[in-house]
């Protein structure tokens, strides 16, 4: 199976759903699918070989333009994540991710005799905390979330000896209550609503109860398209991008929900097969391959799972993209970057 068809039948509901929602941001959705997937085959045509070689200056091209995005991007919503150049917005953390995830598993793949086992650890990461530390403070939690997991999941299944591991998640854990402090006031107030959703139903808890009663009104068949009340009337805020489920699901009912579930689950089971497939392998170039599928298939996981939980009230809200179903087109454009440097 090619993972490039579920990949497009995600991307057909996630283009019907906007149908429904907003005409002129389908015509936008569509055509940045066609980018996306155009782009798709061109990275295929220069070959993997070609971005492996030059993984260290894609990380570093990325991580420059985080920084500038950072000084001068545009700022929506109290966050600064976007670069503007009038025909799209460009976020630079959404295409940083696949060339990320490269570097990385280049990077902890090619153990030579001149760095030793600690040195490995320590710079690798200081390759993730600095763009991890600069999206942080965007503020964007739930994209910084996502490069720690991934590099969690690198990092772990590495060479790097699991005691280095173990000391610095136990560090981790003992320093986690005192990243409640760097945390802002919105986003401390989502944590608190998910422990407690009628704590203030009206306000921060609103987006959460109201994606319940949108995917509930659903039923098993839907609305209708175009006929979702809660969503297309604005009962349900961010209806197109961190909800976009649960507007798909009150439009296409249950079934319509499983049937996307389904497909991210075709996605999933494909890169975790590449992932085993690479994983007995010892060579360097062998073991650079399995960390990227493995760093891919953290990346598509950690997104599926995340917004789905949050939409059906199971994690805490967070500005999770879900792949090919939300609007906006770095998102497309950086899995499916991803997709084509798979091996």
């Amino acid at each position: 199976m090619n993972l490039i068809v579920p990949s497009i039948f995600l991307s057909v509901f996630g283009l019907f759903n906007l149908f429904g929602l907003n005409q002129s941001l389908f015509f936008r959705q569509l055509i940045y699918c066609l980018i996306g997937f155009g782009i798709y085959f061109l990275v295929k045509s220069f070959g993997r070989h070609f971005f492996q070689i030059n993984s260290r200056f894609f990380y570093f091209l990325f991580l420059i333009i985080l920084i500038v995005t950072f000084i001068v991007g545009v700022e929506v919503k109290g966050s600064r994540r976007w670069l503007d150049f009038y025909f799209l917005r460009f976020q630079a953390s959404e295409f940083f991710k696949p060339f990320f995830i490269l570097y990385m598993s280049e990077y902890l793949s090619s153990k030579d005799v001149f760095k030793n086992d600690l040195d490995l650890f320590l710079k690798s990461f200081v390759y993730f905390v600095v763009p991890f530390f600069i999206i942080f403070k965007q503020p964007d939690l739930a994209n910084a979330a996502t490069f720690l997991f991934i590099y969690l999941m690198i990092v772990f299944f590495s060479s790097i000896p699991k005691k280095y591991l173990t000391s610095f998640f136990g560090l981790g854990v003992l320093l986690m209550p005192l990243g409640w402090f760097f945390l802002k006031e919105y986003q401390k107030a989502r944590v608190l609503s998910f422990f407690n959703p009628h704590l203030d139903k009206q306000g921060i808890a609103y987006n959460m109860i109201q994606a319940l009663i949108t995917i509930g009104s659903g039923r098993f068949f839907g609305r209708g398209l175009g006929l979702g009340t809660q969503s297309r009337l604005y009962f349900l805020p961010e209806n197109t991008t961190d909800f976009a489920f649960a507007s798909l699901v009150e439009q296409f009912g249950f079934f319509g929900g499983l049937f996307v579930i389904i497909f991210y689950a075709l996605s999933i089971y494909y890169v975790a097969r590449r992932t085993v497939k690479f994983f007995f392998d010892r060579s360097a170039e062998g073991r650079g391959k399995f960390l990227f599928c493995l760093g891919m298939l953290a990346y598509l996981t950690f997104q599926v799972f995340i917004n789905i939980g949050m939409n059906l009230g199971l994690l805490p809200v967070a500005g999770v993209a879900l792949p090919f179903i939300s609007y906006g087109g770095s998102s497309i454009l950086a899995l499916l970057i991803g997709f084509a440097l798979l091996p």
